[in-house]
């Protein structure tokens, strides 16, 4: 093959250098936020039929039930929306019951596989259904403003809400009053999280603030319970072990579409850069790589990187590494704290992207 460039020392391997998601400062317009509130790549083909329930937990398969149910019962509804005539009455009737379901469940148990499911079980065009994470849902309203947030939204048949956090009270607020907006609108909730709606506050900061506001959340939605452990890790080899520089750098190089940045390099270009930007950011990469993994020096610092690992799972985009490895990257204050699910969940995704990278070292 023939190549221009190499990477130090060594043949070329490559007709280019690798990218580097240093070099990004993507820009990403608000109309591009609402058309991508669709499931992740990873979960394009999935459906309750490729859902396959552990025998020993029968809550599993009791969820596929529920959820099929739900998803055929929103066959007749349509949300009324902004600037829809009501013809018989001035205000629409309350729904009767909970108008969402809430998958409560540990890492890996399949929640994300079931809310994608719902979402494409549920009879409506794609632009009248609405999937995002949390802190999707919250850069859209800092894009569009609350209001334009609820009128956009107030036409959709369903709204599925992965990853359900509450971090901070502001949030806390926001989403309240944007869900309850939407169910008064006649929009069909389901959400996912690793905690109970009344238990969410728990553990964390202003946790008096939490509870008040989360239990006007929780009416609105059906919990249902889904256990197991984590299907990354069933039936797996662990995660292997970091590679050196060298290995790491002579892959990028090898792979076309790769990115190779240094570690510590790449978490000071997060700061610059704001979450609701991360999937851009990784627009075209078909690997990550990276140099010179340590430690995460701080929480905020920590939360960014837990954004970044989110769409890079979505996105199925491996990642190879030299340095520490993927659990020991938060400290044990950190994995001991209020965020502790955010970064376990963080450490699962990152081990299962560093298996899919394997295969790059042989290349």
């Amino acid at each position: 093959m023939s190549s221009s460039t190499a990477f130090p020392g060594q043949s070329p391997l490559a007709e280019t250098a690798p990218l580097s998601l240093c070099a990004r400062e993507p820009h990403v317009p608000a109309d591009r936020l609402v058309a991508e509130m669709v499931p992740p790549p990873r979960f394009d083909s999935v459906r309750f039929d490729t859902y396959v329930p552990d025998p020993n937990q029968p809550s599993q398969s009791e969820a596929v039930t529920v959820l099929a149910g739900f998803a055929a019962g929103l066959g007749g509804a349509h949300a009324t929306g902004a600037g829809r005539r009501r013809w018989f009455s001035k205000k629409p009737a309350a729904p009767a019951g909970p108008r969402g379901v809430y998958l409560d469940g540990g890492y890996g148990v399949g929640k994300t596989h079931l809310l994608a499911s719902l979402w494409h079980a549920t009879p409506a065009e794609p632009s009248l259904k609405a999937f995002g994470t949390f802190v999707e849902l919250t850069n859209l309203v800092g894009a569009l403003g609350f209001q334009q947030t609820v009128r956009t939204l107030s036409g959709h048949r369903l709204l599925c809400i992965d990853e359900f956090e509450l971090d901070d009270p502001g949030d806390t607020v926001l989403v309240s009053s944007l869900l309850s907006r939407l169910v008064e609108a006649g929009v069909a909730l389901a959400a996912t999280s690793n905690t109970l709606p009344g238990k969410l506050g728990e553990g964390r900061f202003a946790a008096v603030d939490f509870l008040r506001e989360i239990q006007g959340l929780s009416a609105h939605f059906r919990p249902l319970r889904i256990d197991g452990e984590d299907y990354r890790h069933r039936g797996l080899p662990e995660a292997p072990p970091p590679y050196d520089d060298e290995q790491v750098t002579r892959a990028a190089y090898a792979t076309p579409g790769a990115s190779l940045d240094d570690f510590p390099g790449l978490l000071d270009h997060l700061a610059r850069v704001h979450p609701s930007r991360y999937g851009a950011l990784t627009d075209d990469i078909r690997a990550v790589c990276l140099t010179g993994v340590s430690a995460v020096p701080d929480q905020s610092t920590a939360l960014r990187l837990v954004v970044l690992a989110d769409r890079l799972y979505d996105r199925e985009v491996p990642v190879l590494a030299s340095g520490l490895p993927f659990d020991r990257l938060f400290s044990e204050e950190m994995l001991n704290g209020g965020y502790r699910k955010k970064y376990f969940r963080a450490i699962s995704r990152l081990t299962a992207l560093a298996r899919d990278a394997k295969g790059l070292v042989a290349q």
